[in-house]
């Protein structure tokens, strides 16, 4: 079960897995247990790409690998990529659909909105790259949107600026604390204030590729203040269990990028009687381009569970309060034109096998080849993001759309697109919003 959309502040609240955390990650030089440290620069450090004087040559060399980190860091995703007439909420079926805020972020600008189930505009978070302190100080595309968002109940809301940072803003757009991790992709925020957040370090890995610089993809534990309290390597994760045959550098897209981790759940351990492998603490995320769902137990730092996914790509793996696992099926082989054939899969994590599906029709395609998310409503129902054609729609376990919402915005040169969807939340129908009515603090 995702915690990300209804994050209390409980500042005073012990939990168990901060705490194993700090003890259980540690540096890949056998370094104890990191502390925790200020997540802003501090002056007079060595920056990334900070170079030290050398020879002519290797300065060209320097400057080349250089070159090379930029271009990974800017790996992303595009704002837009379909053309619709359709926008906001064309179907909404009030006695079936399960009622409920939705949270949402939107390929056409950094910041999310908060709608009621028709549409209507409860508010509005936006937040300037430029405007945030400590960051990358060479934008690139991604510094156009959020990739990620969470609220809090008190109306604060977290937001990664995919593979440069992440920061946090209160309920009227006042930056709180940003970090210049390179937050990517996926973020949870745990009882005691904990973020459990996906970065990655472009650098040099030998072993994986002696000639060029990586992508290199860690579990990173932020305090409820952006400061960095533990780190893990995923790579490390693999090599270091039995599936490290897994780790393989032709699995690489050309560019460096070797897992893409694209999804972190800390699971609570409901189902620990049944299978410790899902105990409590444990990380439940997906590899989108080794085909891979994987477990990780952070004591140990280490894989302990994988499924491959054919065909290959995925997001968003959950596991339900049934034991079933749901995730969404990319099949990022076929066409991007709307019509290939993404899916939704509940399936047993045990015996693997499928319990339930959903896939589009000829009158109702469903296909996103990048991004994508799925979520188990307290109804039954299932709330799916079909991220590249802009839309989000409620399904009930028949398959029949009961609630449908294109994304009003739109990108491109000419606004010729639908802006990218990365992600649509229903909140609780009791989540709080007493803070809505609060007296702005914002700047004129």
């Amino acid at each position: 079960m995702r915690r990300r959309e209804c994050i209390s502040e409980m500042p005073g609240r012990q939990w168990f897995g901060a705490m194993f955390a700090l003890l259980a990650f540690a540096c890949s030089d056998g370094a104890s247990p990191p502390t925790e440290q200020d997540t802003q620069p501090q002056q007079g450090d060595t920056s990334e790409g900070r170079w030290v004087e050398a020879s002519s040559s290797a300065d060209v060399e320097a400057a080349a690998e250089r070159g090379l980190i930029d271009q990974l860091v800017a790996i992303g995703y595009l704002q837009g990529s379909r053309n619709t007439r359709d926008r906001g909420v064309t179907i909404h079926d009030q006695t079936r659909a399960h009622a409920g805020l939705n949270l949402y972020s939107s390929g056409h600008a950094p910041e999310a909105i908060l709608m009621d189930m028709n549409g209507k505009l409860v508010h509005r978070w936006h937040f300037p790259y430029e405007q945030a302190y400590g960051l990358l100080d060479k934008p690139n595309s991604n510094t156009q949107w959020w990739r990620r968002v969470a609220i809090f109940e008190n109306g604060d809301l977290l937001a990664i600026y995919e593979g440069l940072g992440l920061i946090k803003v209160d309920k009227d757009s006042n930056l709180i604390w940003s970090s210049p991790l390179h937050a990517h992709h996926d973020l949870e925020v745990q009882p005691n204030g904990d973020i459990y957040v996906l970065t990655r370090k472009a650098h040099r890995v030998p072993r994986i590729d002696p000639e060029a610089p990586v992508l290199e993809d860690f579990v990173s534990i932020l305090s409820e203040h952006g400061k960095l309290r533990a780190e893990m390597s995923l790579l490390e994760a693999f090599e270091g269990s039995r599936f490290a045959s897994l780790v393989r550098k032709d699995q690489m897209s050309g560019n460096g990028d070797l897992f893409h981790t694209n999804s972190i759940t800390v699971l609570d351990g409901r189902f620990d009687k049944k299978n410790r492998i899902f105990g409590e603490g444990n990380i439940l995320t997906s590899m989108n381009r080794m085909g891979v769902v994987a477990v990780i137990n952070i004591r140990l730092g280490q894989v302990v569970w994988v499924r491959q996914t054919q065909p290959i790509g995925q997001h968003d793996p959950q596991l339900l309060g049934n034991g079933n696992m749901l995730l969404f099926t990319n099949n990022m082989n076929a066409r991007n034109d709307g019509t290939g054939d993404s899916r939704i899969e509940e399936f047993n994590p045990v015996s693997k096998a499928l319990v339930w599906t959903y896939r589009g029709t000829e009158a109702q395609p469903f296909y996103s080849k990048y991004l994508g998310t799925a979520e188990r409503l307290p109804n039954g129902n299932t709330l799916i993001t079909e991220s590249d054609a802009g839309r989000a729609f409620e399904v009930l376990p028949s398959g029949e759309i009961v609630w449908q919402f294109y994304n009003p915005n739109r990108a491109g040169d000419a606004a010729e697109f639908i802006a990218t969807l990365p992600e649509v939340i229903r909140l609780p129908a009791d989540f709080p919003t007493d803070w809505l009515r609060r007296e702005s603090t914002a700047p004129n």
